[in-house]
């Protein structure tokens, strides 16, 4: 096994923990003594330098899966971007010393790892990472694999293709920023529409929407035209299904009751996806959207997830430095 001087490795790492469920606010401690988690064959070993945080992480420290979830204790974070310090015996991507980024968990919500992202060191399976791009550092990167991984599999998944209409309900959100920017710069949209509040209308307009839809003050379902695909990532598949042309597709990614011509995917994530953007990342076509209070520090994790609780964000909530 190949390793970066692995006596500069501890054995222990700060890192934020929960044993039960719950709000972040009452059951998430930060622990200075955290086993360093030891590594499969197919792995590598990251330096953590910042981490993300994604809907996901508050559901399922709510217990919202616990089913499928993995056994606590847990350090939650799937989102990362950091250094490689050790590598495993099957690696051959990666090698110590680059800086990488990925979204931790192959399948969201089935047996997600126990050591996420929100501590000093984390592992990861070689396949879930892509070289971060050069001309990100290491909080826009950290931003992006979940989200933009979610908006890229959702519109494939719709079979979208240069020429169609897209109406993204809401298109400030960690997910919905990616969409808008996906269907128009990579995807070759004909339109884009994109639903915001009054004040992230300009923000739409700016990654590449067309029309932007005030939705306190307009219903998109009775908008004149309808669309080709409707992305929904705020969990309203019943009144976007109003809004798609016939023989046309929606697609949610919020778990709960779907409507009948709805449909809802969960990410698998992949080092591919962000392999396949990365040209677009490098030329700026496709650019990380940080929520303006990002970056927190680590000490101030609980208070990112109490932020990204509000649904208020705009783009993403990122922790950052670690420790």
């Amino acid at each position: 096994m190949a390793a970066a001087s692995s006596d500069s490795i501890p054995s222990v790492n700060k890192a934020w923990v929960y044993s039960e469920y719950g709000k972040a606010a009452d059951v998430l401690k930060l622990d200075p003594n955290v086993p360093v988690p030891e590594i499969k064959e197919d792995q590598v070993l990251i330096k953590v330098v910042a981490a993300a945080l994604n809907p996901v992480d508050y559901k399922r420290m709510s217990g919202y899966f616990k089913a499928t979830d993995s056994p606590l204790p847990t350090v939650p974070g799937y989102d990362v971007a950091g250094v490689v310090v050790k590598v495993g015996s099957q690696v051959t991507k990666f090698k110590v010393g680059d800086e990488v980024y990925g979204d931790l968990n192959e399948k969201a919500l089935e047996n997600p790892t126990r050591f996420g992202s929100l501590a000093e060191y984390t592992a990861a399976e070689e396949r879930v990472l892509a070289l971060k791009p050069q001309n990100l550092n290491f909080v826009e990167a950290a931003s992006l694999p979940l989200a933009i991984e979610t908006a890229y599999e959702g519109l494939e998944r719709t079979e979208f293709s240069a020429g169609k209409s897209i109406l993204v309900l809401g298109g400030a959100g960690g997910v919905g920023t990616h969409v808008i920017q996906l269907a128009k710069h990579v995807f070759g949209a004909s339109k884009v529409a994109a639903t915001a509040s009054t004040r992230k209308l300009e923000l739409l307009r700016s990654l590449g929407a067309d029309l932007a839809v005030d939705y306190t003050k307009e219903k998109y379902e009775e908008l004149p035209e309808k669309f080709d695909v409707v992305y929904d990532t705020v969990g309203e598949s019943d009144r976007a299904v109003k809004a798609v042309k016939e023989g046309g597709k929606v697609v949610t990614i919020v778990p709960g009751p779907v409507a009948a011509g709805a449909f809802i995917f969960i990410l698998t994530s992949t080092g591919t996806i962000l392999e396949k953007l990365k040209p677009y990342l490098e030329s700026g076509k496709v650019k990380p959207v940080l929520d303006p209070t990002s970056p927190y520090p680590f000490k101030k994790t609980v208070e990112a997830f109490a932020y990204l609780e509000t649904s208020r964000a705009t783009g993403k909530v990122v922790v950052h430095p670690i420790p």
